[in-house]
């Protein structure tokens, strides 16, 4: 789970993707149903902020854009620092990228912000355990969320954020048994959309590993609950990545930094590339009868 290079869009229904500056994937409605915008949402992932690379400030600039595009809420997908995680990160560079975050943050103080926990979040390497920064507890703290999974629900919508953070990227037995009763109480045909870092499903895991070892258990329960769980969604590869599965779609929406802020190696496709996936964000557009579209905005630094 420390692998930098561990980097990872979906519908139910069709998904295009296409070189012009948007991706999409979307579910579409039977053409004698109603249905009515409820939630537009932003997600953003894997912005790793730091002081370098000027990209405080272009971070600022592109959270002004989000928010001018009519949204109610952002879901921050995790890695929100470049990096807490490695052996011999001190202190004080853990405490500057997160009060840069912080401070970034001030641009979008009118919206609520869920975020989950990503590896690169997490201090490991303090001195002993009970210090007060070390381990996921800081991280829930500096986030602002209410635990390190959670769910809450907004206009007939219900949202689980999952801590993927475990032994061999996967729920603990403590959240998989806390997931199964939050979707065994949802009334019948309530929508729901789970937010983990690591994709549940996806294909950019064939070649750069980082999904979640548990999928096969997860995507069963998924089943069981087919006429809920309609989305999920993850960052943490970089790549741009979309599976349908049993009416369940999975969409890894790329990385906010890019190539951690910088220009890109050998195999970027573009400036600020990582591999063929642009620097971006994706808007989400959820409806009163479940459907939903999921579009990747790629952004120009």
């Amino acid at each position: 789970m420390k692998r930098r290079n561990f980097i990872g869009l979906a519908s139910a229904g069709s998904v295009t993707l296409s070189a012009a500056p948007l991706f999409a994937g979307s579910v579409t409605a039977d053409m004698k149903t109603v249905k009515k915008q409820v939630l537009k949402i932003a997600h953003i992932t894997d912005v790793h902020i730091r002081p370098e690379e000027n990209a405080p400030l272009r971070f600022r600039k592109c959270l002004r854009e989000i928010s001018g595009l009519g949204i109610d809420f952002f879901l921050n997908g995790g890695d929100a620092i470049y990096a807490a995680d490695y052996d011999g990160i001190p202190r004080e560079r853990v405490r500057a990228q997160w009060k840069i975050w912080k401070d970034c943050l001030i641009e979008i103080s009118d919206y609520p912000v869920y975020s989950c926990i990503g590896n690169h979040d997490i201090w490991w390497d303090a001195p002993d355990q009970d210090d007060p920064m070390y381990g996921k507890d800081f991280v829930v703290q500096s986030l602002g969320i209410p635990h390190r999974y959670y769910s809450f629900s907004a206009k007939g919508w219900h949202f689980i954020i999952l801590d993927g953070n475990n032994p061999s990227v996967s729920l603990d037995e403590e959240q998989f048994g806390w997931l199964e009763n939050e979707l065994a109480q949802l009334p019948a045909n309530t929508p729901v959309l789970l937010m983990s870092h690591y994709p549940i499903l996806g294909v950019t895991p064939y070649w750069e590993g980082g999904m979640h070892s548990d999928y096969k258990r997860l995507k069963t329960l998924f089943y069981k609950h087919k006429d809920n769980v309609k989305l999920c969604l993850s960052g943490h590869q970089h790549l741009l990545d979309s599976v349908t599965y049993n009416g369940t779609s999975y969409f890894c929406n790329g990385a906010l930094s890019g190539f951690w802020w910088e220009k890109g190696d050998d195999n970027s496709a573009g400036k600020g590339y990582c591999q063929e996936t642009p620097p971006g964000y994706a808007i989400i557009e959820l409806y009163s009868d479940g459907t939903f579209s999921n579009t990747y905005i790629p952004h120009r630094y």
